[in-house]
């Protein structure tokens, strides 16, 4: 059996070719073991248990030698025929697996569809096939791991060719689609109640995920420099995905972003199909293997796993005459002119005449990349002016949407806003052109309440969507590998004939399709749950795919593709944000010359060259970034925060807030994120001009603002630890009679799962703001002084001393504020005498206010308080901050005059600090500040 397979009709005659003759043992034992395993699987017949283990030992065998020796891989790939067997036995091993895993076995040749199953019967049916499954799985992660390691030669593009010529990728996406069924099948339904079922359930689960992972490497190797099977898999798993609509109507489109058109469907599937027509040449030695084994096939009878009409690279092996469509014969170093031509009724011929891949695709591109490229203006769009009316808008939309008892509004009523009403965010405040608006209004996410689908909250498209959802980071590495080597330009082979790079062809594919866009959002979701930080393999290559997308002038278009309608940022934007984070830290690293401005004398060149430009790509971006910033993130937030004061206000009842914490924590992450962002571009000398130019130190002094009225400052730990819980104590500053006699209070009770929504505390977020304002107001590098004169004065404008000087309260939610404030307070004062002045005027209006004493004999204030060092809690009477030394009370513990020291601090830092601050400097008649010599360093001092 090993020598010579069993003659059929259908089958190479062995002895006219003598295609045996010459092969190797392991080229003819692989085969046989490969025949019988197709055999066993087709029940054609079920081998025995010695049988089945003979062919398993030969597998094995043959995929350690394949991992060991070079010469069997090379000696391997290059035999069709070992190919044909291989994908005949993994095609009946998933046929079989299929049956047994989800009661429907599949046929070769057709694709198989994502199944509408429940899980119950995908579980009983797990359950009692468990063995044959086990088996069954098992054999095919051997046989994947083998055809994966036959595209490891000296020249790949042989197997390659050979694998595609038989169509080999088909049962990839077979196996992919299996383990996708069952594991999520398996995931997300109710597990068995026996732990024997359990434990059955989870390994075949497990061994899915292996299968699955194989699967992506193999498709990996497969298509590493290879453009045309780069195509081929992106047409396979993007435009023909098995839950994919297989019959679009003929202006059926993809889903829409916003009001620009998505491609239409047929269109696009028709110009990607021809072009894969027309770039189907295999290498020479590739056609000449398929060649000699057609050839040597009866002519009654061709052998349908060699496909020869309707495989595309079938022209390269069968005489011309059998050819259903004339391929492409060109020089590969010759330059073509594309051409356009509507009036061509051939459309084989008009894409051919085209050249590109899709005219379809080309024309989405140029409305869906960067708003307005033509315009390269970076002047802010929305105004400062705009804000207070939008924070009321939010405020109000707020209000309405969440109100149970109220009804919907009507799609009706948000279109009678005005479009252009002075506050639209159209680009550059001109006349509203017919490309995508990229900055919504916040009306425009209460229009569509019925398409939740297209924002990733329903069911979402795509062969490779589920995978994030099923493996874990380290075995999901193969398909960010994919998706790198598909779209990221360095992995490219260059420009084609017609002058297109087929890198950033591919990556705009996947941002116009819907299942590459729900594969995006999945992908960034999955460095969110699994916390992945910027070391990590997985950030890495997310990063390296944003630049693609950045590379594509597609950011804008993919931040609003992720974007849903629940959220101020969804968690996919959020990571997003994150990446681009990144890349705006290495873009200017080392320092380098930046410049936005495309050079006058080509501003009417071609678009696509001044895109070309790293800096110019830059300062759209941060120009549209910044825009969303106004626009929607801080309003929307600064109007959460207003309502909170509200509720502390007691003008809104607490069951009337209008969110949850799970959307707050949703909000406060994306704004985090955005501020870490804004930090990034602040600190980095070239880009924080745009800052400046758009004053976004009024926002930064919203959220301050915001703050300030919403969130209620957290006191000392000591304190907040022990307030009395009787309702006959409202403060815990309420002077009460004390003993030391007293036996200790009990231990607090444990805290509440969760805080109010109203008492959200927006955690850190001051502490970013005035990171970012010390950027702002920082001199040029190389300068020590005086600060930045327009942030000094912008400040001035929008009464900013007021709102640092809020920071200087002690705020257990935002801890070292105080610092942070020192050094606003330090750049806003050196070299402004405005801001000088403003402080040394409310310095001496506090001066003259007269100290209120407590009451005689009213005591001190009794806290329990914890101290690093102490075991246990240490019992302490208090006195307030303007109270004489005499005043204070007994403090019981051996460390009571270091304590009563810290307590003291700690409550009079907010009133020392002006004055700290004024006695730090001197300003003379011109503005200029000194530095008088340092003093002793507190301990705050070593965080600056």
């Amino acid at each position: 059996m090993a020598s010579s397979p069993p003659r059929s009709t259908n089958q190479v005659d062995p002895d006219s070719a003598k295609m045996w003759k010459n092969d190797s043992i392991e080229e003819r034992i692989f085969s046989a073991a490969l025949i019988c395993l197709e055999g066993h699987y087709n029940q054609s017949p079920v081998l025995g248990p010695q049988s089945i283990a003979k062919a398993t030992s030969i597998v094995s065998k043959t995929l350690e030698k394949t991992h060991t020796f070079k010469d069997v891989r090379e000696v391997l790939s290059r035999n069709v025929r070992v190919w044909i067997w291989l994908r005949r036995a993994v095609c009946a091993a998933i046929c079989d697996l299929n049956e047994k895993s989800l009661g429907v076995r599949s046929e070769p040749f057709v694709q198989t569809r994502f199944l509408d199953i429940t899980t119950p019967e995908v579980t009983a049916l797990i359950i009692k096939n468990y063995v044959s499954l086990k088996e069954a799985l098992q054999m095919l992660n051997k046989l994947m791991h083998i055809a994966r390691n036959l595209l490891v030669t000296t020249d790949p593009e042989v197997p390659q060719d050979l694998s595609a010529a038989i169509h080999f990728d088909h049962e990839v996406y077979e196996a992919i689609c299996l383990c996708v069924n069952v594991t999520s099948k398996g995931i997300d339904g109710e597990m068995p109640e026996d732990e024997a079922s359990r434990a059955k359930l989870n390994e075949i689960t497990e061994l899915c995920k292996k299968v699955l992972v194989t699967s992506l490497q193999q498709a990996h190797n497969w298509m590493t420099k290879n453009d045309r099977n780069k195509m081929l898999f992106w047409y396979k798993v993007l435009i023909e995905s098995p839950d994919a609509d297989s019959n679009p109507g003929p202006e059926d489109r993809h889903e829409s972003v916003l009001d620009y058109p998505a491609p239409r469907s047929i269109q696009l599937r028709d110009e990607i199909s021809n072009w894969l027509k027309r770039s189907s040449r295999m290498c020479d030695a590739a056609v000449s293997i398929c060649k000699e084994y057609f050839d040597a096939q009866s002519t009654e009878k061709k052998d349908q796993w060699l496909p020869h009409d309707e495989n595309i690279l079938a022209w390269n092996y069968t005489p011309p005459e059998a050819w259903a469509w004339q391929p492409d014969v060109y020089d590969e170093a010759s330059e073509v002119i594309s051409t356009w031509n509507p009036d061509e009724t051939d459309k084989f011929e008009q894409d051919r005449a085209y050249g590109r891949v899709s005219h379809e695709l080309d024309k989405w591109w140029y409305g869906a990349r960067i708003p307005n490229s033509n315009d390269w203006n970076l002047t802010m769009y929305s105004t400062i002016d705009s804000v207070p009316q939008r924070i009321e808008e939010c405020k109000a939309n707020l209000m309405q949407r969440y109100a149970a008892a109220e009804p919907q509004e009507e799609p009706g009523d948000t279109l009678d806003h005005p479009v252009d009403d002075g506050h639209s965010p159209e680009w550059q405040g001109q006349t509203p052109q017919p490309t995508q608006n990229f900055a919504p209004e916040y009306d425009e996410y209460e229009e569509e309440a019925d398409d939740d689908d297209s924002y990733g909250e329903g069911p979402m498209t795509g062969l490779l969507t589920e995978v994030p959802n099923i493996l874990d980071p380290k075995q999901i590495e193969a398909l960010h590998m994919i998706v790198k080597s598909c779209i990221l330009d360095s992995a490219g082979s260059g420009l084609t004939r017609f002058g297109e790079n087929l890198q950033q062809t591919r990556c705009r594919i996947f941002l116009a399709t819907d299942c590459g866009r729900n594969l995006l959002r999945e992908m960034l979701v999955f460095i969110a749950v699994w916390e992945k930080d910027e070391q990590s393999l997985i950030f890495q290559i997310s990063s390296q795919i944003v630049q693609a997308i950045h590379e594509n002038s597609l950011i804008p278009y993919a931040w609003m593709a992720l974007r849903s309608p629940k959220d101020i940022i969804s968690p996919a934007q959020t990571v997003l944000l994150r990446l681009i984070t990144f890349l705006f830290r290495t873009a200017l690293a080392p320092p380098k010359d930046y410049n936005p401005f495309p050079d006058s004398q080509t501003e009417t060149e071609d678009v696509e060259k001044i895109l070309a430009s790293e800096d110019v790509r830059l300062g759209k971006m941060l120009n549209y970034l910044y825009g969303l910033f106004r626009s929607r993130i801080v309003p929307e937030c600064v109007a959460l925060m207003q309502i909170q004061g509200e509720v502390r206000k007691g003008r809104l009842d607490p069951a009337d807030f209008p969110v949850d914490n799970w959307d707050l924590e949703r909000a406060k992450d994306g704004l985090v994120q955005y501020l870490d962002f804004l930090y990034t571009v602040a600190d980095i000398f070239p880009l924080r001009q745009h800052l400046i130019d758009y004053e976004a130190v009024y926002e930064l002094l919203k959220l301050l603002e915001g703050l300030d009225v919403g969130v209620e400052k957290a006191p000392f730990p000591g304190t907040r630890r022990n307030e009395p819980t009787t309702p006959s104590t409202t403060t815990t500053s309420t002077p009460h009679a004390s003993s030391s006699n007293n036996p200790p209070p009990p231990p607090p009770p444990p805290p509440p799962i969760s805080e109010p929504p109203h008492e959200f505390p927006w955690s850190g977020i001051k502490g970013q703001v005035l990171s970012i304002l010390a950027a702002l107001l920082q001199p040029p590098p190389g300068q020590s002084s005086p600060g930045n004169p327009t942030v000094q004065l912008q400040i001035l404008q929008h009464n900013g001393i007021v709102a640092l000087l809020n920071c200087c309260l002690y705020d257990d939610n935002n801890r070292f504020c105080r610092e942070r404030t020192q050094l606003c307070l330090k750049w806003l004062m050196d070299g402004c005498p405005d801001a000088s002045a403003f402080l040394q005027n409310l310095v001496s209006a506090n001066q003259g206010q007269p100290v209120a004493r407590p009451p005689a004999g009213s005591g001190g204030v009794t806290q329990s308080v914890r101290i690093d060092g102490i075991p246990g809690e240490v019992r302490v009477q208090v006195r307030s901050s303007s109270a004489p030394a005499g005043e204070v009370g007994e403090v019981v513990g051996d460390m009571g005059a270091s304590l009563r020291s810290r307590l003291e601090e700690n409550q009079s830092r907010g009133e020392e600090l002006v004055n700290g601050l004024l006695a730090l400097t001197v300003v003379d008649e011109t503005g200029k500040m000194s530095l008088v010599p340092d003093e002793d360093e507190t301990e705050d001092d070593d965080f600056m």
